[in-house]
């Protein structure tokens, strides 16, 4: 199952979705524009069943095999939505949407899955029904969890899904992948302290909400140095520090400050969550003054499952001949975690090579990938469903 002759084809024609995506990316569940296309591409490409506005703007789309006796169902996801950047990558086909950009690859993910949808509808070489799932709203939105809130899963009975991103620094035609944890849980925390206000000048008069500030962005650090095992991933960073006075002979009477929390493990997002409030609540009364934390869950940790990965690699090791079974979890977050809490499946990376990291502005996907993640997606339905 090498890189397939009909994606090398193909190249051209999907290299232009691709490039027609990247010239007008959309933002979150705004991705009108882009549903649409994908919508009027996959009804051309004859598949059996093409519903828009799953989770707001998403679109499902069904490819039936020759039989289906086995009557299993694969879900393959690529997410839509572009980034709120300002693009810098001189390309004549550069976004034409002021303030947005694909700077993470999207346009390249929704290319190679329609260019897998229309080889699955023309060849049609496997036992069972694939389910093509194109995602708004990745970048901070959670689509995948509107998706699945949907009822997606249950309405097309997918029995496993699969995902891909593609990454910079590994080369172009290499995968990566790894069993269980693979990218982390993204949670946000705001913490407001309230103090007493007052001159500067008489801090005796006042309840520094400054110093306390500094305490508790100090003391969080002690969750990852010394509340939670060292061989536990965890990262706490307060990202913003705000007052309510901007003069500089006034003690401020309140501080907020925003950050993130990241962590590879539920156990561990639990403690995190509970060790936060113990420390800023703690820390504050012990400096005479108030603080609220006001914590959100965001994207679980996405985790593989260990068959499912073998699945996966499987297929990528037939496709390039290259891929890394034990690359490192990344801190970094992925909605398509949503959908892995209710189907069993694996997500992998595919190299883009020597290019700008995502969400950057100088970045763009390469479309010298596209045959290898084309290959991919349609290589996963055609190993899980072999035809009979």
């Amino acid at each position: 199952m090498p890189v397939k002759n009909r994606f090398a084809e193909l190249l051209p024609e999907i290299a232009g979705w691709r490039r027609d995506f990247h010239e007008h990316p959309e933002l979150l569940f705004e991705v009108h524009r882009t549903a649409a296309k994908v919508a009027e591409l996959c009804r051309s490409f004859g598949c059996d069943e093409v519903t828009e506005g799953i989770g707001r703007t998403g679109v499902v789309a069904v490819i039936k095999g020759k039989t289906d006796t086995a009557g299993k169902v694969v879900g393959l996801r690529a997410d839509m939505d572009a980034l709120p950047i300002i693009e810098q990558t001189g390309v004549a086909y550069a976004s034409k949407t002021p303030g947005a950009m694909h700077a993470c690859g999207h346009d390249g993910h929704t290319a190679m899955l329609l260019g897998a949808a229309k080889y699955l509808a023309e060849t049609r070489n496997f036992d069972g029904t694939v389910v093509c799932i194109f995602q708004p709203a990745e970048e901070g939105g959670g689509g995948g969890r509107e998706m699945c809130a949907d009822g997606m899963m249950e309405r097309w009975n997918i029995q496993e899904v699969y995902g891909m991103h593609n990454m910079p620094g590994i080369p172009v035609g290499h995968f990566a992948i790894r069993p269980g944890a693979m990218m982390a849980a993204a949670d946000q925390f705001e913490i407001v302290v309230t103090g007493k206000g007052g001159h500067a000048a008489k801090p005796h008069d006042c309840v520094d909400t400054t110093v306390v500030a500094a305490h508790i962005v100090v003391a969080l650090q002690t969750i990852a140095s010394r509340n939670v095992d060292p061989l536990k991933q965890v990262v706490v960073s307060v990202c913003t520090v705000a007052t309510d006075s901007t003069a500089h002979n006034v003690i401020p009477q309140v501080v907020k400050m925003k950050g993130t929390v990241r962590t590879m493990d539920f156990a561990v997002q639990d403690f995190v969550e509970q060790r936060i409030g113990e420390i800023v609540q703690g820390t504050a009364l012990a400096l005479g003054a108030r603080a609220e934390v006001h914590y959100a869950r965001g994207y679980p940790v996405t985790v593989n499952a260990p068959e499912n990965t073998d699945y996966a690699a499987e297929v990528a090791k037939a496709v390039s001949g290259h891929v890394d079974t034990d690359t490192p979890p990344l801190m970094g977050a992925e909605d398509f975690s949503f959908m892995l809490l209710e189907r069993p499946g694996a997500y992998i990376f595919m190299g883009n090579g020597d290019t700008a990291m995502v969400h950057h502005p100088a970045y763009n996907f390469d479309d010298n990938a596209i045959p290898f993640g084309s290959s991919w997606y349609a290589g996963m339905a055609e190993a899980r469903m072999p035809a009979r």
